[in-house]
């Protein structure tokens, strides 16, 4: 269900990469109405009615989360009598899933439990166990050439079958496929390997180019599990790292985010704002219940924004799970074939180190910027498909907007 095009990310990200200078601070959160919550407030109820009206469909809400060094502002921008978002309410953070799993890996390689350089046919460290299985199912194309690190960079040259067209099909990718047939089918990452092996289908030759693709992060997901497996001495499952590692009760920062991966955990947990998707036959379509078992470590994981400013904060300032060495690396690696793709982290001049995201109706971003210790998060719970690809990009493009103006209305850098 990911939905992001190589044209937007495109214009996303082409910008420059610039390293982080880390340091920690805790900032109070404003009692709106402030002045500046005003200031912001306006900017973005700006964007959120300007939406609307070009859409022509009902914008539920706009909301950005603003963090600078001296204070956190919250705005949500809904229609007359709509019912605002706050900071703990819930939603699906799709793609920045991507960064964390990224987060997870580099930790793994911090401990000697793994290292990016490895190729999938490698062996875990200490052990005779490969990275994937060594089974006839896994033998993806040109599957002893590619690097846990070309994973993360999507310069594997791994087809995406949850956004690109697969062979029987139908037409549709392989995702889209099987939940028409089953909605509550259990995906998992062997079935994928599976379809890349009896399809051959690859980009390029890995390491040669960048091409995003969800499903190279799902291949990611059999990796962590499989590393957590042997240094635990019990099975394990990449949702069972990042609870223990990353985001759970023993975790440095604990967030409260969760990664479901089975076919039947579909619930937000309340308070939560569904999604809306129009699209171009008129259906209009509202999401709550998910089966996100397609898009584990790539798009599975949901919390508050509040959560995720804690987050992206506290990783890209050497606060967190990682130490500022491996900070630098995951901003700093850049994939062949891009100027501004790292591991599972990308830069955008004036928002800086983080990612987007968009599933099942939701879209989002999450960036630290380093030269102002700002942080910026954004969320619209809508995709509008009225006119194809352009109104879905269009509303894309007018959420990130909104975290640049949130900025300006400040006094930072924005966009121009």
């Amino acid at each position: 269900m990911e939905k992001i095009t190589k044209t937007f990310t495109a214009i996303l990200f082409a910008v420059t990469i610039l390293t982080i200078s880390c340091k920690k601070d805790e900032t109070p959160v404003s009692n709106e109405p402030t002045a500046n919550y005003k200031k912001v407030f306006r900017v973005v109820d700006s964007i959120r009615q300007a939406l609307q009206t070009s859409s022509g469909k009902v914008i539920p809400s706009l909301n950005v989360l603003i963090n600078t060094p001296t204070e956190e502002i919250f705005v949500s921008s809904v229609p007359q009598n709509g019912v605002p978002v706050t900071r703990d309410t819930y939603f699906r953070f799709a793609s920045n899933t991507k960064n964390m799993t990224s987060a997870a890996i580099l930790n793994m390689q911090e401990d000697g439990w793994l290292h990016i350089t490895d190729k999938l046919t490698d062996t875990i460290p200490g052990s005779a166990i490969p990275y994937v299985p060594a089974t006839s199912a896994w033998n993806i194309p040109y599957k002893n050439q590619i690097t846990i690190e070309q994973l993360m960079q999507h310069s594997a040259g791994i087809y995406d079958l949850v956004n690109d067209t697969v062979p029987g099909c139908g037409g549709k990718s392989y995702t889209a496929y099987i939940e028409g047939l089953d909605p509550n089918h259990q995906f998992t990452a062997g079935e994928f390997a599976n379809q890349l092996r009896i399809n051959h289908l690859s980009n390029f030759l890995p390491g040669t180019n960048w091409s995003y693709t969800n499903t190279g992060y799902a291949l990611l997901a059999e990796v962590v599990g499989r590393v957590y497996t042997f240094n635990k001495g019990m099975a394990k499952v990449y949702t069972d790292y990042l609870h223990d590692y990353l985001v759970g009760p023993s975790a440095p920062v604990p967030l409260g985010i969760r990664f479901p991966y089975l076919a039947t955990d579909q619930l937000l947990p309340m308070p939560f704002i569904p999604s809306t998707a129009y699209h171009e036959n008129g259906e209009t379509i509202t999401y709550s219940n998910c089966n996100m078992s397609a898009n584990v470590s790539e798009g599975n994981s949901y919390g508050t924004m509040r959560m995720l400013n804690q987050y992206i904060r506290s990783l890209m300032t050497g606060s967190n799970i990682l130490t500022p060495a491996s900070v630098n690396l995951m901003q700093t690696d850049i994939s062949p074939g891009s100027t501004t793709y790292a591991l599972g982290c990308a830069y955008q001049k004036n928002l800086g180190f983080g990612h987007t995201g968009s599933t099942h109706g939701y879209m989002s971003a999450m960036f630290y910027d380093p030269l102002t210790g700002v942080s910026v998060i954004g969320m619209l719970p809508v995709w509008d498909f009225t006119n194809g690809m352009a109104s879905y990009d269009h509303a894309n493009l007018e959420m990130i907007l909104a975290c640049y103006s949130a900025r300006m209305a400040l006094g930072y850098p924005g966009y121009k």
